[in-house]
């Protein structure tokens, strides 16, 4: 650290370095009623006392009030669900818990740590992981015995609640259910949650039990409302425990904004090579440390890149990637060399976010803005859990969003967490819980007797009525004497995707060994295994050879290249439908239901360490359709008739790329969740089949450009129309944005890079005040030009 602060490169780049003091604790003595076997435990391991968050966890649990703890890592969460949890079921022989991870990793990983507790504790008490990968004969233990069942959200969706009669045991005993990192139940995967939780409520009361429910959570803006949201009461109903009673140690926080290499255009050094040299000098000094990367293809170019600085100095094997995709044997044996000390420095994806035991970290490097400032934080706190201190790292890349960060670090390192957004009652999501729910038990719906008509989740008793009779009317349900029944052939479960929309995992096989080497999403496939790809696995280059699409499998062979490929991706949107509409100045401001059509259309290659272009391929795929809602604002022609529709079109561009970042801070959501596109909102909606028409085009006379910002998860959950709602400001936040930008014609970090011979900059402004309606357009074309 104190290298990087001497350094003539690295000491000019920091735009923040600010130290985090450390935090003393504040503890309560164990619970008198504390059952004997735990208090041993506990004090075998030197805990005399709990901090001050667990006693009242303790508390309010034993009371039987839903509540959530929404502290920082490493302050000790996992003990606010375990001893009232061990409590009650050392207690009652009869009664039994269920605990719910987003992931399979996270439930295997604390299964063993819960193992140690119960052991040392002397209870008696049985846990079981029950996922996917849990044998036939372990499967039945756990429906028969199991005391405590760990397992994830999917496997209790498709495996546990539409066989629930066969659960009966867990059931009629059942008296909490544990919520951990419930800040990732945001978006799709957030609204399917709370309808999985609704399903499990109604199912409990079937068999007599009304439950507890015990939530952790990071960091977030909005953690009893989001609590309340998911469990589907109302936010006094749950208990907020958001003050730490642990002790917490010092962290230095650096934001780095990697040195402009262009000044012309903008660009800036790259922030991936950027964060290896950081990361390098790190591990060089021995400083364990964890380096996060935004996806996939970032993970292993930086895998690669930090092999090769390293070569000869540290062995190849303390440097290893985790990240989505790996076989789990693979991510099992990575989590157990972190945890040993093996492996000195590792390079992760979000998965490594949540709270998997990986040992003692004393650093950790950020390779770009993660997309919300509670997900930087809780990478930030992945380091120094058993330390007396460590070193947190932003860099910084050329995006939007990095850049507004990098030139007020304040606006980042000062500003409170996001809030976490989910529509429970998103039409396209509730039916298909509906039907599961159908499926699990009848649905009581009498208009004779309205007092016994039943609701769901977030739905009313009339409207829960109304989608079943959509539903009877498409002959899954028969409605008779009041009572809604399950009748179709199909096993409804079984078809919702609760983290997309439905499409199924591709299996990639290695021809030259015949095995499988990892497996991937659907949507990725598209981008990263069409043919001719370069698939990075675990710092080899592998090319795709074939991509079966009907049965997904993509078989790959190993190649010795200097370049990596990425994919060029097309987008078309379409309205299907306009919710609601206004004047904005000249322009029209509207939000709807849209259509997203996004193809693959070629990729380009990518030298490595250099990253020129090498080349280009092509690529044909089928098409990917997303049905969403969208905010759109239409230009009329008279706007740009003075500089000709492509200035018009360019201009329009680069005011879209900045009002999408500036709607992301506003809405404090993370980049990911918002689309952009440039278009015609009267091109016609795609057909049944997905294929855009081909109708011949309209005349250019009659083409009014169109800026979409559209909700990227499939239904929308809800940050389009807010959009909507305040869209003046918003544009008037991104003139400003524009016009503070230190560049001259355009860069990464506004409105896009641009030829000085097109100052798209000084074009996207007068566009914007266009659009806008300030009458003052001259004294800002003096200003721009001054």
């Amino acid at each position: 650290m104190q290298g990087w602060l001497r350094s003539g490169y690295v000491k000019p780049c920091l735009a923040a370095d600010r130290a985090v003091p450390p935090a003393t604790g504040r503890f309560s003595a164990l619970p008198p009623k504390l059952h004997e076997g735990l208090a041993r435990a506990l004090a075998d391991r030197g805990v005399t006392e709990l901090y001050a968050h667990q006693a009242e966890a303790f508390e309010l649990a034993s009371s039987g009030k839903h509540f959530v703890v929404a502290t920082p890592t490493a302050s000790g969460k996992s003990l606010c669900f375990h001893l009232p949890v061990l409590q009650a079921l050392a207690r009652d022989r009869d009664a039994r818990a269920l605990y719910l991870y987003p992931t399979k990793a996270l439930a295997r990983d604390q299964e063993a740590s819960l193992g140690e507790l119960i052991a040392a504790a002397d209870i008696g008490v049985s846990r079981i992981v029950y996922d996917g990968d849990t044998p036939g004969d372990a499967r039945r233990r756990a429906r028969d015995q199991g005391a405590i069942i760990m397992t994830n959200p999917d496997m209790l969706s498709a495996g546990i609640l539409p066989h629930h009669p066969r659960w009966a045991r867990l059931f009629q005993g059942l008296k909490f259910v544990v919520l951990d990192e419930v800040h990732t139940y945001r978006g799709v995967f957030g609204s399917h949650m709370a309808n999985v939780l609704s399903r499990l409520v109604r199912v409990a009361r079937f068999h007599g039990q009304d439950l507890t429910f015990l939530c952790a959570t990071a960091t977030i803006g909005n953690p009893r409302e989001h609590a309340a949201r998911l469990l589907g009461v109302m936010p006094d109903e749950v208990a907020l425990l958001d003050r730490s009673g642990a002790p917490s140690s010092g962290r230095r926080v650096f934001v780095f904004n990697p040195p402009v290499v262009n000044a012309e255009l903008g660009i800036r050094a790259s922030y991936l090579k950027s964060a290896v040299m950081l990361a390098s000098d790190l591990i060089e000094k021995k400083v364990p440390t964890i380096v996060f990367g935004s996806s996939r293809n970032a993970v292993e170019i930086m895998l690669k890149y930090l092999r090769d600085r390293l070569a000869g100095t540290i062995d190849e094997g303390t440097v290893m990637a985790y990240r989505g995709g790996y076989l789990p044997e693979t991510r099992r044996q990575i989590e157990r060399d972190l945890r040993d000390g093996r492996v000195l420095g590792v390079v992760a994806t979000s998965a490594l976010e949540l709270g998997i035991d990986i040992g003692a970290l004393d650093a950790v490097v950020c390779a770009g803005y993660p997309g919300s400032i509670a997900a930087m934080w809780q990478r930030f706190g992945r380091a120094g859990r058993r330390s007396g201190g460590s070193i947190a790292v932003l860099v910084t890349s050329s995006a939007p969003v990095d850049q507004y960060f990098a030139r007020d670090p304040e606006a980042l390192l000062g500003a409170p967490a996001e809030e976490a957004r989910i529509d429970p009652g998103n039409v396209e999501i509730v039916l298909q819980h509906l039907k599961c729910a159908a499926f699990e038990l009848p649905f009581v719906s009498s208009e004779e007797n309205p007092q016994s008509a039943e609701h769901y989740g977030s739905l009313n008793a009339d409207d829960t009525r109304g989608a079943l009779r959509f539903l009877g009317r498409h002959g899954v349900v028969h409605e008779t004497a009041g009572r809604f029944h399950w009748s179709a052939d199909a096993y409804p479960a079984n078809h919702v995707s609760l983290r997309s929309v439905g499409w199924d995992n591709f299996v990639i096989v290695d021809r030259a060994m015949g095995r499988v080497i990892a497996e991937l999403d659907w949507r990725s496939t598209h981008t990263m295994l069409h043919e001719q790809a370069i698939y990075q696995h675990e710092a080899e280059q592998y090319q795709v050879e074939a991509l079966d699409f009907e049965n997904h499998k993509a078989y790959v062979r190993k190649v010795d290249v200097d370049y990596f490929t990425t994919a060029m991706l097309n987008r078309v949107v379409s309205v299907i439908d306009e919710s609601a509409s206004r004047e904005g100045g000249p322009c029209t401001l509207s939000w709807g239901e849209v259509s997203v059509i996004e193809k693959v259309v070629g990729y380009k290659k990518i030298k490595f360490h250099t990253h020129e272009n090498a080349g280009y391929g092509d690529v044909r795929l089928p098409d990917m359709q997303m049905h969403t809602t969208s905010f759109w604002i239409t230009v009329p022609r008279t706007l740009f008739s003075d500089i000709g529709r492509a200035s018009a079109i360019d201009a329009l561009s680069g005011v879209g790329r900045a009002l999408e970042i500036v709607a992301t801070i506003g809405l404090m959501c993370e980049p990911r969740d918002i689309g952009q596109a440039i278009g015609d909102k009267h091109a016609p909606p795609p057909g049944v089949s997905g294929i855009v028409s081909k109708r011949a085009p309209a005349p250019i006379v009659e083409f009014d450009p169109t800026l979409f910002l559209f909700d990227h998860v499939p239904g929308g959950v809800g940050l389009a129309e807010r959009i909507y709602e305040i869209a003046d400001k918003l544009l008037g936040q991104t003139r400003l944005m524009i016009a503070a930008c230190p560049c001259e014609s355009g860069c990464p970090a506004c409105v896009g890079p641009a030829d000085a011979d097109a100052p798209r900059k000084t074009t996207a402004l007068l566009m914007l005040s266009r659009m806008i309606g300030d009458k003052n357009v001259s004294s800002l074309r003096r200003l721009i030009a001054g």
